[in-house]
């Protein structure tokens, strides 16, 4: 489908094009840059109602600043796709997430205007601040600016950078988008904060008051910029509590202002511009702006997928046979099922309440389970403390998240040797988000960290059983499951629970010559590899491992007794992982085999569909019936022959 833009968004390749046009033509654009967006991202997917909400904010940061000399640094990225468009990627905005397109992120190696890679929020102060230092440091002139959300805001990373920004003495802005979401609805006392500033009546009457009022004051000798900075603070503190937060911290806050006002937002960062030192902007806009639906249902449209952009149908793939739940529904259903007959199960995850679906528990039962906020490090230590009361907390992170709390897992948990169930949502290569969601390390770091049980769940059935195992009393070890985006493969999935016991994994398959050992779901890959390759006469055995830590011993003495060719497949890094492990054990014990892993190379993988990326890591399953083959070359010569 030709998507073509409108006429004045046509003429702008770079930022430059865009400071040749007036402000009067400035609404136009935003129009049609809106209308850009809706247009793509209906046909071809991808985040939609964060970039909707600041199409003003990126045309009057571009027409303002100087980018790139000036360095912008989006947080997150969701909201940046305006700012591709602007910054000469309009026409290849429609490969935006796809394999070997240009990344759903801002990336440095795709574009000098693309200061900062980002992914993770609550980034873009600190690395804002740094720029500035550096700035200041080499004698430049150049502006730094942050803009980030009121839900990444609530990460300790932001306030960190905050913290020192206001000593630091750079000239930073901080541009605080202001829309009362992050993917979900934001938490904590922060929003209620953020709330009541723009929600004072007082406080939003006379602001302005106050800058009119300091500009009759008689100045002269008797009357200095101290005093009248002094007084400002005074009446801003007898008027309302709103600017405390920020101005503690020595930020010279400003707004909140109306965030889809192009004429506003020009009109203030131009002031803001010739301010020196650390300041905060605080700008309200409407996530999905321009959309009626996106503004109205603002989680579902975060990144609806493909849908018509007229009637607003989402598009959903039709089947004749039920289909295979996603894993993270199977564990938003079963802790409900498990929480139903133990009254000391929580759940506990850091602003990811659909994406983990402990959605369903905090409906049912609001008082146990908890959306804390963008806060990986707080989840983890929170559900530790619940753990030292005798509460069994599944604690739900994103696999690339939970690096973030890893400190605390060592310090907190596994010292301690605290029972919390640390949940790894989005393990192993998640498809169009790239290689800052990509949850490929996790294995190998937390393989490292002693008290910890690792396991990983084949399918459906074993990720429900690996839960009910956690949570009973006899488990006393911190134990984390590990499972993919995206659906399993059992539609009949609500199997009755079964305990399993800890570090035993389980024969899908005997054979003969070779075995292949998995962990987790490729083991579905490896079962099809196999019908495959009984075609060639082969006949490898299959051994699901269940643990990576602790591992089955006597399932490992078995195989390398009987087996001289061993593979292993993982959708973790083949570097310290689950392969490694089976390496260590063999060198151990004096074994001589000769062993393939498969699994993801020790180099950043690109985004693109997870089919396309299992199948350029090679573990998907044609390349292990073909590291079969490989290692079975004389082999398979031999049965072809007889056949």
């Amino acid at each position: 489908m030709d998507i073509t833009p409108g006429p004045l968004l046509s003429t702008v390749n770079s930022p430059a094009d865009l400071k040749n046009l007036s402000r009067e033509q400035l609404h136009q654009l935003c129009d049609e840059l809106r209308q850009y967006i809706i247009d793509v991202v209906s046909v071809h997917g991808g985040h939609f109602a964060a970039s909707l909400g600041v199409v003003e904010l990126t045309v009057a940061l571009h027409y303002i600043y100087n980018t790139p000399y000036d360095q912008l640094v989006w947080d997150v990225g969701h909201q940046a796709y305006g700012h591709k468009i602007l910054t000469g990627r309009r026409d290849e905005f429609h490969t935006n997430r796809k394999y070997h397109g240009i990344s759903g992120f801002p990336k440095r190696s795709e574009s000098e205007y693309d200061t900062f890679g980002v992914g993770h929020s609550s980034t873009s102060i600190s690395a804002a601040l740094g720029m500035a230092m550096a700035a200041k440091y080499k004698g430049e002139n150049r502006k730094s600016v942050a803009v980030i959300g009121d839900g990444a805001l609530t990460a300790g990373l932001a306030f960190e950078g905050m913290n020192h920004a206001g000593v630091a003495d750079s000239d930073v802005l901080i541009i605080l988008n202001d829309n009362c979401m992050s993917i979900d609805p934001n938490v904590g006392a922060l929003k209620e904060y953020l709330t009541d500033i723009t929600t004072s009546h007082t406080y939003n009457r006379l602001k302005d008051d106050i800058w009119k009022a300091l500009g009759k004051l008689p100045v002269g000798k008797n009357f200095t910029r101290e005093m009248a900075s002094k007084l400002e603070h005074s009446i801003k503190g007898f008027i309302n509590k709103s600017s405390n937060l920020f101005e503690s911290l020595k930020l010279r806050y400003f707004g909140p202002i109306d965030g889809n006002n192009i004429t506003k937002l020009v009109d203030t960062l131009q002031d803001l511009k010739k301010i020196p030192g650390p300041k905060l902007l605080h700008v309200i806009t409407v996530k999905g702006k321009g959309y009626a639906l996106a503004e109205k249902e603002q989680t579902l449209w975060h990144a609806p997928g493909l849908f018509d952009k007229i009637t607003g149908e989402i598009y959903k793939k039709k089947y004749d046979t039920p289909q295979p739940p996603k894993y993270q529904d199977v564990f938003g259903h079963t802790i409900i099922e498990l929480a139903e007959k133990n009254d000391k199960i929580f759940g506990v995850t850091p602003a990811m309440p659909s994406g983990s679906s402990l959605k369903f528990m905090m409906d049912k039962m609001p008082n146990r389970a908890f959306d804390v906020g963008i806060c990986e490090q707080h989840a983890v230590t929170l559900s530790a403390g619940m753990a030292t009361q005798g509460m069994r907390v599944f604690c739900n992170i994103y696999s690339s998240f939970m690096q973030r709390a890893y400190d605390q897992v060592v310090h907190d948990v596994a010292i301690q040797k605290l029972p919390v169930v640390l949940v790894l949502d989005r393990a192993g290569l998640v498809g169009e988000d790239g290689p800052t969601h990509h949850g490929a390390y996790d294995i190998a770091y937390m393989r490292c960290i002693p008290n910890l049980v690792i396991s990983a769940p084949m399918n459906e059935s074993e990720l429900r059983n690996l839960m009910y195992t956690a949570q009973l009393d006899t488990m006393e070890w911190p134990f984390v499951i590990r499972y993919p985006r995206g659906t399993g493969v059992m539609p009949e999935w609500r199997t009755p629970f079964e305990e399993i016991q800890i570090g035993k994994g389980r024969k899908i398959k005997d054979g003969q010559d070779i075995a292949i050992l998995t962990i987790g779901h490729p083991g579905n890959f490896a079962t099809t590899a196999i019908r495959e390759l009984k075609m060639d006469g082969l006949n490898p055995a299959h051994y699901d491992m269940r643990f990576v830590k602790p591992l089955d011993e006597a399932m490992l003495h078995e195989v390398f007794s009987r087996y001289d060719k061993v593979i292993t497949v993982e959708d973790g890094t083949v570097t310290g992982g689950f392969g490694s492990a089976i390496l260590e054990f063999m060198a151990q014990h004096n074994y001589k085999a000769e062993v393939k892993i498969l699994g993801i190379p020790d180099r950043i993988v690109e985004h693109g569909t997870p089919k396309e990326l299992y199948h350029e890591c090679h573990y998907d399953a044609p390349a292990i019936a073909a590291a079969v083959r490989e290692l079975m070359k004389g082999k398979v010569t031999v049965n072809q022959l007889l056949g």
